[in-house]
């Protein structure tokens, strides 16, 4: 699943080219949206127990990542360090990806972390200390020397997969964001809570485009451009 070999420019993908579509769903509870799923005629299943999902997102001193996925950029990233389970503590093996997406379609290259402990205290040079320590590519220390800690957020999310393997598609609820710049104070204690909304991903590969419309058809949810970093920087610094 992961590896931090260097492979083209210094990156390694996670998986092929693939497209997403996101939907915000505001009036339907959460048993009601995954009853809609499992009543699609793709047959949807959960191949995997939901968990919580933990991200810590980075980004330049001006927030260029940020404003790139606002504006709409052909070309846009997102970086950040997942892991799973707790959200504070001793994080075992964290997961640093980028994010890329060029116009619709996006990538994911994703390297593993030595182990962290993240708490109030944890600041910019916990953070570097982190990046130097863990056995990244150059290319990959270069990027991160310009980015530091934003962002953390964390969600529940369930897992669904199309029986015919072509689809997948994640619910994500119980939607937190914290500020985490150290620098702006109140690190990890700036709580701000979504309790209300819920996303839904659909994903697949860019070969199945051609019959994503008419899976996308059977779902009552509006479409989004949804991000829930940008929903995040905007709940807890704006």
């Amino acid at each position: 699943m992961t590896s931090n070999e260097a492979g083209g420019a210094g990156y390694t993908p996670l998986r092929t080219n693939r497209y997403e579509r996101k939907f915000l769903v505001e009036e339907m509870t959460l048993r009601q949206i995954e009853l809609v799923v499992r009543l699609h005629p793709r047959m949807f299943y959960a191949p995997y127990p939901p968990r919580y999902v933990n991200n810590l997102y980075l980004d330049t001193a001006d927030l260029e990542n940020y404003y790139d996925n606002v504006h709409g950029a052909s070309r846009r990233r997102k970086v950040r360090v997942r892991w799973y389970g707790e959200l504070l503590g001793q994080i075992g093996q964290p997961l640093l990806e980028f994010k890329v997406k060029d116009g619709l379609i996006g990538r994911k290259h994703t390297y593993a972390m030595d182990s962290l402990t993240l708490d109030e205290g944890f600041d910019d040079h916990r953070w570097r200390q982190l990046a130097t320590d863990s056995n990244l590519p150059p290319v990959v220390r270069h990027e991160l020397h310009e980015l530091a800690p934003v962002l953390l957020n964390r969600y529940f999310r369930r897992y669904y997969a199309s029986r015919d393997g072509c689809f997948r598609l994640t619910i994500d609820s119980e939607l937190s964001f914290y500020r985490a710049h150290q620098a702006l104070g109140n690190c990890f204690l700036h709580r701000q809570v979504d309790s209300q909304s819920v996303v839904v991903e659909l994903k697949y590969e860019v070969d199945a485009e051609s019959q994503a419309d008419r899976v996308a058809s059977f779902f009552p949810f509006r479409v989004t451009r949804n991000s829930k970093y940008v929903q995040g920087v905007e709940r807890v610094y704006l």
